[in-house]
């Protein structure tokens, strides 16, 4: 028994995602499509043989549509800290700061991602932006955002308005600009 449990240390974390995984009838690709994870590293979660990383466990909370109470719980049977759970109210001193977020100018910085993810449940609409090159080459969340489902829909109006109006102006290249100078 402590032969089993020295190579799959995370049995019961992998037994519930797999649970959660099995409930909603997805393949084990769909899921790892899903959540751009390897099917084999995927698996090894599952198995207990590995344990997901504080990202990858997140976007699984976030593809499995977790309620907190269960997500805690994950957490917890992942052996990460209590304190770090995002949104976790033990995490802030300030109920104010549970609230709303604040980001400081000097923190306004530009995360340019290569992958997202998106979640929609009843309350609203999560996007995990992402860069590939994570940890063990897996996807790293480089900024997490969440807003209503009306926000979302009027920025995606926007994007497609921003996006169009910009494809439409024909800015003329360097070369052309030569070209008529001769």
């Amino acid at each position: 028994m402590e032969r089993q449990q020295e190579h799959q240390p995370y049995k019961r974390l992998g037994k519930y995602l797999k649970q959660l995984r099995l409930n909603l009838h997805e393949s084990l690709a769909e899921v790892s499509g899903a959540v751009e994870l390897d099917t084999h590293h995927l698996s090894e979660i599952e198995t207990g043989k590995k344990r997901p990383s504080e990202d990858i466990l997140l976007l699984l909370i976030s593809h499995f549509n977790v309620k907190e109470d269960e997500a805690v719980r994950l957490w917890e049977l992942a052996d990460f800290d209590k304190s770090q759970i995002p949104g976790n109210e033990q995490a802030t001193n300030s109920p104010k700061a549970k609230e709303t977020a604040f980001v400081a100018p000097e923190e306004l910085r530009i995360s340019y991602t290569d992958m997202v993810h998106v979640s929609v449940n009843n309350y609203g609409v999560v996007m995990n932006f992402m860069q590939g090159n994570g940890v063990e080459g897996q996807p790293m969340i480089v900024s997490r955002v969440g807003m209503s489902k009306e926000h979302a829909k009027s920025m995606i109006e926007l994007l497609r308005k921003t996006i169009d109006l910009n494809e439409q102006k024909q800015l003329p290249s360097p070369d052309s600009k030569q070209d008529k100078q001769q």
